[in-house]
């Protein structure tokens, strides 16, 4: 079951068009963790990188994560 908690820092790159390359330098992630959080497949994600990455895409927490209730099929 998908996690219903959306991370959407690949729009706010967008929006700032901003590289993954750059991104990662600037919140000082690896390309692959940043990948990672990037695709969704993160499990979490700490304060501090989740400050860091607001810091430099100059954005809000709400910006970068999303919450989608998973409806429940029986």
């Amino acid at each position: 079951m998908a996690m219903p908690i959306i991370v959407n820092v690949d729009v706010m790159m967008a929006r700032r068009k901003m590289s993954l390359t750059e991104l990662a330098e600037k919140v000082d992630l690896t390309l692959a963790n940043l990948s990672i959080l990037k695709t969704g497949k993160a499990k979490a994600i700490r304060f501090n990188t989740l400050e860091a990455l607001c810091r430099a895409l100059d954005c809000q927490p709400g910006d970068l994560l999303e919450y989608i209730p998973q409806t429940e099929s029986h």
